[in-house]
């Protein structure tokens, strides 16, 4: 799958948890969701393109998300 098909997907994500009150549970929630709902060669595209790339390409609270809980991702 595509990096940029990935970030889009993954953004699309965020912008619907960003809205939660609690900012903490929505990082959790965001990076939760990746985990139950990603196979894991998506997963690891979205960690590898953060390993080349950083944040380029996702929103400050996807990049948050992803960094924050990364442990559960891998």
């Amino acid at each position: 799958m595509e990096a940029d098909n990935l970030l889009r997907m993954a953004n699309r994500i965020g912008h619907f948890f960003e809205a939660m009150p609690d900012r903490p549970e929505a990082l959790r929630d965001t990076a939760s969701h990746v985990r139950k709902f990603w196979e894991p060669r998506m997963r690891r595209a979205l960690l590898a393109h953060m390993d080349t790339h950083g944040d380029e390409g996702l929103t400050p609270f996807v990049a948050e998300a992803i960094a924050t809980h990364r442990h559960e991702l891998e």
